[in-house]
């Protein structure tokens, strides 16, 4: 029988030692952003699939497989999963939140690694399913879990170490830094870092790089006009230097200001962080 932390891979076994497991499920280490020597290791990875992507954009499901799929790592996609609560976190069912809260973990509490393609369900599931009173093993599991759990270029730079995906995308581009993977995630340029690697991808920056989508789940639900005319803002500075895209790593804000970019007529549209790097 293989240790807990290893697997064969062709006719070798590979093993993360005990200790390195046990670095990566500390909370110091991700926060400190410290690196993980994975190295040319095969990784068995679950993706989690936020709702929205799944229902509006499931090309960047397929993207961000193939991206995982290029490095070497094994994916896997549980069938079980479900929406990770935010948008019922969001708009005050904590009791239907904490119902999903429980399922995930459920699901991915034995996954090694679980790699989702949208910053802010990654923010739900590592900050605040801790207000949702999980109790038990469920509590306990989420705990451990919830160090194992990253955003897909945070995964990328921050832990594989990896800049430099073998993509091309000779079009001008810029970078939307959606307000959760800001203000929950604490990320700032591990997207930057991507995007600067991409051939032929020109970056182009704006004047209000951190202005909210004007999405932010019911909100959006709940004020529509009001987060129209936020995203009609946020798009007018977005396209001060004329790019061909809007890129980010959150499907629901993209979305969000596509519909602003469609209702003025502009010719820009947007496109999710990993369908550039897979290539679109």
């Amino acid at each position: 029988m293989l240790a807990p932390f290893c697997r064969q891979d062709g006719g070798a076994t590979v093993c993360i030692s005990a200790a390195r497991m046990a670095a990566l499920r500390s909370a110091s280490e991700i926060t400190g952003l410290g690196y993980l020597p994975f190295g040319p290791l095969s990784l068995r990875i679950s993706l989690f699939i936020p709702c929205l992507v799944e229902l509006a954009s499931p090309a960047t499901t397929r993207a961000a497989r193939t991206i995982l799929e290029r490095l070497g790592h094994e994916v896997v996609i549980d069938r079980r999963q479900t929406c990770c609560g935010q948008a019922l976190y969001n708009a005050g069912f904590r009791r239907q939140a904490r119902d999903l809260a429980i399922r995930f973990v459920e699901v991915f509490r034995g996954s090694d690694i679980v790699v989702a393609p949208g910053g802010s369900c990654v923010s739900m599931v590592t900050k605040h399913y801790a207000e949702l009173d999980l109790e038990g093993s469920i509590r306990s599991d989420w705990e451990s879990l919830r160090t194992r759990v990253f955003e897909l270029a945070i995964f990328l730079v921050r832990q594989l170490d990896v800049t430099d995906i073998g993509a091309r995308f000779p079009h001008r581009v810029v970078y939307h830094p959606s307000c959760h993977y800001l203000r929950d995630l604490g990320e700032r340029e591990a997207p930057l870092a991507l995007l600067n690697r991409v051939e032929g991808l020109e970056l182009v920056s704006n004047a209000l790089r951190e202005d909210c989508c004007g999405f932010g789940g019911a909100f959006s639900a709940k004020y529509p006009a009001l987060a129209d005319a936020i995203a009609d803002k946020r798009t007018r500075a977005l396209c001060e230097d004329a790019p061909a895209y809007i890129t980010g790593v959150d499907d629901s804000c993209l979305n969000h200001l596509n519909a602003a970019l469609c209702r003025s007529g502009s010719s820009v549209r947007t496109l999710h962080i990993a369908r550039i790097l897979a290539g679109a």
